[in-house]
């Protein structure tokens, strides 16, 4: 097996020259692929200096893009993805690799509590791994952690999903585990960033959300639709008996909230069957591999 290191990074000289030495001790025969997401310091030399692989944006497009141009760029059949702020240890990617060995098609490095930026981002990452379990039916540690390997056959049919923005680790966690991929967990600590954190709690944050209800109506449609479903029938019923019993009839909005339901619940199975789609060349891969 082949191991490509994909780095997006965006004005990170700094950490970078720290970095990618390490990482060329630790994983001699891996290919670092360094993605410059229109960076407006030295970035491309320092990894042109350092020996490493280099694909450059024109102008910035994300760290999702990022992700992506690096995924179709990397010649491994094991991706491995790293953030180049200096927050992820080399050597944690061992004990990655070594949980996918075990038979895993993604392994993320699950941040410890002690090691998120602060309190309300701590918050906000348990309510979104909450939100993403009950979405996907699996328990899900880390959502948005950027440390993880995957493995090329299955990451790259996925590529079409990710967003250009910072919600790619959302992404492509939700669409292994809908899948019916499997995807492993280690503990890792994470350090202190170089620099300032692209990243936005409030505007981000709002993403990450969205992201989640959008890849969880896309791959487990009843999961979405079936407990709006039953809040509007029960919201319905409940209106019914009060207008019941203080006039005595059923009232326009009783009947539209029972519509509501039903229509919601209909929309639920046709979208069930359309998201069955998306398996099919999971499966087909999957025989051609026991073949």
């Amino acid at each position: 097996m082949k191991l490509s290191i994909i780095i997006p990074a965006k004005n990170e000289e700094t950490p970078l020259k720290m970095l990618l030495p390490r990482l060329q001790q630790y994983y001699a025969d891996a290919e670092i692929l360094v993605v410059d997401d229109g960076s407006t310091d030295a970035t491309a030399e320092i990894c042109n200096q350092s020996g490493v692989r280099v694909v450059s944006h024109p102008y910035s497009m994300g760290n999702g893009a990022a992700i992506k141009t690096g995924a179709r760029n990397a010649t491994g059949n094991i991706l491995a993805f790293m953030d180049a702020d200096g927050q992820h240890r080399p050597e944690d990617l061992s004990r990655l690799l070594e949980k996918l060995a075990q038979g895993y098609d993604m392994v993320v490095g699950a941040r410890s509590a002690q090691s998120q930026a602060s309190m309300a981002r701590q918050a906000a990452n348990y309510i979104y791994n909450r939100l993403a379990s009950i979405m996907t039916g699996y328990n899900i540690e880390d959502l948005t952690s950027g440390l993880r390997v995957a493995r090329a056959r299955h990451f790259l049919k996925f590529l079409y999903l990710l967003p250009n923005g910072f919600s790619y680790p959302t992404t492509s966690t939700m669409a292994f585990f809908r899948s019916g991929l499997s995807v492993g967990y280690v503990p890792i600590e994470t350090g202190q960033r170089e620099g300032v954190s692209h990243i936005k709690l409030l505007r981000d944050g709002l993403r990450f959300f969205v992201i989640i209800l959008k890849i969880g109506a896309l791959f487990s449609p009843m999961r979405f639709f079936l407990p709006i479903s039953f809040s509007l029938f029960s919201l319905g019923i409940a209106y019914y008996v009060y207008t019941y019993i203080s006039w005595g009839r059923l009232t326009n909005m009783t009947a539209i909230l029972l519509v509501s339901a039903l229509l919601t619940f209909l929309i639920g199975i046709v979208s069930e069957q359309i998201s069955s789609l998306h398996y099919k060349h999971t499966d087909d891969d999957m025989r051609r591999t026991q073949r």
